[in-house]
């Protein structure tokens, strides 16, 4: 019985490790095709379009994925800002302020849902979650007066991109939560990002003459940042408890500022680098405090 519970344990590492590996990939790999003139719209269009029909074709596999018309309007719906405006906001906030600052902005999250379970949920912060949200604003806006991981002058929209993609992300918690009670995490996410699909569909200006690399990119970021990141996400769940998960995955963005400074010459200020420590220790603070 310990063997089979220490398997299971370190089966759930690994698979949390996984998913904050495949993640981190996201911001060095999606600067590729936007490099090359893709827009962050199509590129988050390609992304979303690829992970989608990952998580359809297994869904489908599984045989899963029928539910009531209702129900699949609300996960298609979620999806449409769960999925599609996270997606959009987070190329967007990537092109404009960098990958390395993005993914530390995104991380911003449990500061939302701390927010947001005070005022919709009356939960009152104790002293210490009081405090680290304090040192996470105060980390935060010293990485924003930085400029971000890339040279040259803050971008105020890149800013306030990369905290909006913390406000979409923070929303996926109680939401997925909520319908995991009725559907396994591939159904939920193939109707989410078939929301996310359709919704980057109508705005994003989509064209087929691409580069191999950029199509390469785009399969990256489709079947490894997103089916496989989610999906090691949902398996290390089931056998670990959400807060070691939790803290297992900030080693995303410590892993994704490594692959943009090896590979895009990503860094941030002396500043940057003291706000940026500031958020992660922080949010790590609140999330072990939640659970």
């Amino acid at each position: 019985m310990t063997a089979a519970v220490s398997s299971r344990t370190f089966l759930g590492y690994g698979c949390i490790v996984a998913a904050a590996v495949c993640w981190s990939l996201i911001g060095a790999v999606g600067r590729l095709p936007m490099s090359a003139g893709v827009s962050p719209l199509e590129t988050a269009f390609w992304r979303t379009a690829f992970g989608c029909l990952c998580f359809m074709l297994h869904a489908v596999r599984d045989g899963g994925w029928r539910m009531p018309w209702r129900h699949a309007l609300c996960l298609t719906g979620f999806g449409v800002w769960g999925v599609g405006a996270f997606f959009g906001l987070t190329q967007y906030a990537v092109a404009l302020s960098g990958g390395a600052m993005t993914v530390v902005l995104l991380y911003t999250a449990p500061v939302w849902v701390a927010l947001f379970s005070f005022l919709f949920f009356h939960e009152n912060p104790d002293r210490r979650t009081l405090l680290a949200m304090g040192v996470a604003l105060l980390g935060t806006a010293l990485l924003c007066s930085s400029g971000g991981s890339l040279a040259g002058a803050p971008s105020p929209l890149g800013i306030a991109c990369g905290l909006a993609t913390g406000l979409c992300y923070a929303t996926h918690y109680p939401f997925c939560r909520w319908w995991q009670q009725r559907y396994s995490t591939v159904v939920i996410y193939a109707y989410m990002f078939l929301g996310g699909t359709l919704a980057l569909a109508v705005f994003a200006p989509i064209g087929l003459e691409h580069r191999a690399a950029d199509w390469g990119a785009f399969l990256v970021l489709g079947i490894v940042c997103c089916y496989a990141g989610y999906y090691c996400y949902g398996q290390s769940l089931l056998r670990i408890p959400l807060v070691r998960a939790a803290a297992v995955g900030y080693l995303e963005p410590l892993l994704s500022t490594l692959w943009l400074a090896l590979f895009w010459s990503e860094a941030f200020t002396p500043l940057g680098w003291c706000g940026s420590a500031l958020v992660i220790g922080a949010v790590l603070t609140i999330t072990l405090r939640r659970h």
